[in-house]
């Protein structure tokens, strides 16, 4: 019988990801070194065809990122209860009999990542692909009392708001918490706050601001609010939380979550 014991992140692109060491580290301290995990760039339209073949080439699951995560449901055999309700999928795995089950570890990882609990908070929720569908109905679940959702297209944020229950907005204004799931601050700085509909002084309208996307440094989002005093949750903490979910999906063993942080902590 084919021993599956390669793992991945599949991505368009996924070349910035630090997955793959913060993962290979924790393999090699759980035990299992003789397991890998690798880079997986696929572009949108081979995503389907390619994902579907991994089992037969010794996977035993991957983790899905941008653009891909409702891709990866829609493909899925079955899903978790909250991953069906998200709409969006970032863990796949390749169950022995040939289906495959998606779950979304995202989800608890900004929740667990909050300083503060979401019950009863305003939230403001920028962006509408597969990470925005994961936050909004985190904190919706949790209790929070208001979540707006602006995209640059409002047809989208009308849509997802539509379906999670959230509200859209056309701009954004006070609330407690800002979470920032558009891929910005994955590549160039110039003209960063332009492509928001924040500047970077009205960072102090939130209490916190969480921005899921990360690089080799703080996000210029990052940067403004710890220069203005406000609460900042950084992507690579994110990335630490929703990955040591999906290596306990994967392995069936209890993550070293402080090896797996370490791994993707700049030096």
């Amino acid at each position: 019988m084919l021993s599956r014991t390669r793992l991945g992140v599949a991505g368009w692109p996924v070349s910035h990801s630090r997955s793959p060491q913060m993962q290979n580290a924790a393999l090699q301290t759980a035990g299992l070194g003789s397991w890998r995990y690798q880079l997986l760039p696929i572009a949108p339209e081979l995503f389907s065809e390619t994902v579907r073949a991994l089992p037969a080439a010794g996977f035993r699951g991957v983790n899905v990122t941008v653009p891909h995560k409702e891709a990866a449901l829609a493909i899925a055999d079955s899903a978790s209860e909250c991953t069906s309700a998200i709409g969006a999928a970032n863990t796949l795995l390749f169950e022995e009999g040939g289906a495959t089950y998606a779950e979304n570890t995202d989800a608890p990882a900004l929740i667990g990542a909050l300083p503060f609990p979401a019950c009863g908070r305003t939230a403001v929720v920028l962006g509408a692909g597969g990470s925005a569908r994961a936050a909004v109905w985190a904190l919706l679940s949790e209790g929070a009392a208001e979540v707006r959702i602006w995209n640059r297209r409002p047809e989208r944020a009308r849509s997802l708001s539509a379906e999670l229950g959230a509200t859209p907005a056309i701009d954004v204004t006070a609330a407690d918490l800002l979470v920032n799931c558009t891929p910005l601050g994955l590549g160039a700085e110039q003209g960063y706050f332009k492509q928001l509909p924040v500047e970077a002084d009205d960072i102090t309208m939130f209490e916190c601001v969480v921005d899921l996307a990360y690089s080799h440094a703080d996000t210029p989002l990052v940067r403004a609010a710890k220069s203005l005093g406000v609460q900042s949750v950084d992507g690579r903490e994110l990335l630490v939380g929703q990955g040591a979910l999906s290596f306990e999906h994967f392995t069936g063993r209890p993550a070293p979550v402080e090896v797996m942080r370490e791994a993707v902590l700049p030096r």
